[in-house]
């Protein structure tokens, strides 16, 4: 029996590029949603990017473009303008990190499409809110990494500012889009009405960041200093063992009870600087630096045991190298392996979902440029001689 995900029926116009819209889109494509990829005659600029066997299908768009169907065009052209907005008539959702002004200079901004299709959810992805002084500037994850204080949290540490080696601004406002997205889905479902949905990248990162960081100036007047001190500390990082690097992370008073007892300080348990959260916060780097000492003396499997035993939060660090053969996720499976029609033998990162306790399926192979372009067009009801001219470079 075929299993039904839920999100089957739900047809998504793609506009979006690089990360965060695609990974946007490809949660919603894992879930069921049909996507449709509306790219550029060039394609998606991720497609260049990395290794490949083909060209145009390089290993970062395959990361968030599984789940999907290609389309090629150019809307520049009034003929392809027409076929979008015939695409518009059969879509749910139409989502785009296309700049404001120039989405609008496309014929295709919020008011437009939503006055012709009153019950489309229309969602624009921005680098900033567009009512504001940086409305319509370009933005990509560094510079919202910067912008947003996330690289300037290395300053206590590191005496100057470093970006995260992950595009977190678009992996984290990318998800919180699709949940949004969703919202406004359900909203449809209950009263018919379509919605407009604004996702920026810089207003999600301040709040993303500022959830622990604002610490002390939540209160008006200030009770504190901005930042949470125990993650700003410069002690805050994995601990060297005898043969590798461990994160320990003892949590609740009686996570630190029983550290003390593994490293036999039971006398540290009645210490007022560490006897409740509060106080530990005061006073967080004098324990790091307690624990640095301690988690020299022995092996990480040394650690494990007896961490395991007392329920302390712990774990080995990785290397991106590495992750493969970390125990839990290769008995999971984790990293799936399948055979791409062009692409041949490809090894996919399970996501962090599952469904009534199944990994969701890779439905829809990632796909060339333009790959589905006529299947679309011929759903849409074009026939052969105008596809053909929409098509047409």
């Amino acid at each position: 029996m075929k299993k039904t995900l839920p999100l089957e029926g739900l047809r998504v116009l793609d506009l979006t590029t690089v990360i965060m819209g695609p990974f946007t889109t490809q949660v919603l494509g894992d879930f069921g949603a049909d996507i449709i990829k509306i790219e550029e005659p060039n394609g998606d600029m991720t497609r260049d990017i990395g290794p490949h066997r083909s060209d145009k299908m390089s290993s970062m768009f395959l990361g968030v473009n599984r789940n999907k169907r290609s389309i090629v065009l150019n809307l520049k052209k009034p003929e392809a303008k027409k076929a979008l907005w015939k695409l518009i008539e059969g879509a749910d959702v139409l989502v785009h990190n296309i700049r404001p002004q120039k989405i609008a200079s496309l014929g295709f901004d919020p008011d437009t499409v939503l006055t012709k299709k009153p019950e489309m959810i229309y969602v624009g992805l921005h680098g900033y809110r567009e009512d504001g002084p940086y409305g319509g500037q370009p933005a990509f994850d560094d510079v919202i990494q910067g912008q947003a204080g996330i690289a300037g949290t290395f300053n206590a540490r590191d005496g100057e500012p470093h970006i995260v080696p992950t595009v977190m601004a678009d992996k984290s406002i990318g998800l919180l889009a699709s949940t949004g997205l969703l919202a406004a889905y359900i909203k449809r479902l209950k009263t018919g009405e379509g919605s407009y949905l604004e996702v920026s990248m810089f207003e999600g990162m301040v709040g993303y960041t500022l959830i622990e960081h604002h610490f002390g100036e939540t209160f008006i007047p200030p009770m504190d200093q901005i930042g949470y001190p125990r993650a700003l500390s410069e002690n805050r990082k994995p601990y060297k063992s005898k043969d590798g690097y461990i994160s320990i992370l003892p949590y609740t008073n009686q996570q630190w009870i029983n550290f003390f007892n593994i490293i036999g300080r039971n006398d540290l348990s009645e210490d007022e600087r560490f006897s409740s959260i509060k106080a530990r916060s005061k006073d967080i780097n004098t324990l790091y630096n307690l624990v640095r000492k301690s988690v020299i003396l022995k092996t990480n499997e040394e650690w494990i045991e007896l961490l395991k035993k007392a329920e302390i939060p712990f774990g080995v660090v990785n290397k991106l190298e590495n992750l493969k053969e970390d125990p839990h996720l290769k008995a999971l499976g984790f990293f799936r392996e399948y055979n791409h029609p062009t692409e041949g033998m490809l090894e996919v990162p399970d996501s962090a979902f599952r469904y009534n306790r199944d990994s969701l399926p890779v439905r829809r192979h990632q796909p060339k440029l333009g790959e589905q372009s006529h299947e679309i067009l011929r759903e849409a009801g074009f026939n052969s001689e105008e596809i053909n001219k929409i098509l047409d470079k």
